[in-house]
């Protein structure tokens, strides 16, 4: 099989605010839209793995300020994240989407145990491939999961689906009206102008390891859809020079 005939395997990084709509638990509408826009990439072939955060539940920073052990508020968070796969998981099912959740923590009446070679051979067979529980590991974002399990699964990209913007700016464009979107930007512009793209662990990783990733927005109705097939929405971060749109 040539490179060209290789199907297109993308890793999708969903933030736990968008599961929530900005608030505490599950938007069981947003999540059952999302659902139905990953649903038509997969049935024109391609593979999807999707990472998800658990901010609409827990935050171990967040809890640490409340008095509670980093590590233990890490835990709780990676739990939420699991609640939000489970979730995600049982909509897409209801769409008649096969779909596998996989957990760094070992939770086996829910999930199957995080096996790169197993999701692999489950994304080639048709199926989505859902990973929780983030690294496994306190002091690990869920922005870094989704770059390291992107590498170990072979993805071509990582579409990082954001909240309350359609990609990348030179500024906060709800503070800055002069602030303009990045059609292509640089792994080192982002992290020496500390560009919101992801922390700053996750952005080394990804260019490190020559990672691409496509930022868009969720809100926009079959953004998902477009993402997932390559269309070029949003902000491409690479090693390519910075380049904002006209």
């Amino acid at each position: 099989m040539t490179e060209q005939d290789k199907p297109r395997r993308v890793l999708l990084k969903l933030s736990g605010e968008a599961f929530g709509g900005g608030k505490v638990g599950i938007d069981t509408q947003v999540v059952r839209r999302i659902a139905e826009e990953i649903v038509p990439a997969v049935k024109q072939g391609v593979q999807v793995a999707i990472v998800v955060g658990g901010g609409n539940f827990f935050r171990g920073a967040e809890l640490q300020q409340a008095g509670i052990d980093r590590s233990r508020g890490d835990y709780m968070g990676m739990l939420g994240t699991v609640m939000n796969c489970l979730a995600l998981q049982d909509f897409l099912e209801q769409e008649g989407q096969a779909t596998r959740v996989q957990t760094a923590i070992t939770m086996g009446q829910v999930a199957e145990p995080y096996i790169p070679l197993k999701a692999i051979r489950h994304l080639e067979k048709g199926r989505v491939v859902i990973f929780g529980a983030g690294a496994g590991m306190p002091y690990f974002s869920t922005d870094t999961v989704s770059i390291q399990r992107s590498l170990e699964i072979h993805c071509e990209e990582v579409l990082m689906g954001k909240n309350g913007v359609d990609g990348v700016y030179t500024a906060d464009p709800r503070k800055d009206p002069n602030a303009k979107r990045f059609v292509t930007l640089s792994y080192k512009r982002a992290l020496v102008d500390n560009l919101a793209v992801m922390d700053a662990s996750a952005l080394s990783m990804a260019r490190d390891n020559r990672k691409l990733i496509r930022v868009f927005g969720l809100e926009g109705t079959g953004n998902v859809t477009r993402a997932l097939l390559g269309e070029e929405i949003g902000t491409l971060v690479s090693s390519a020079e910075s380049r904002v749109a006209d």
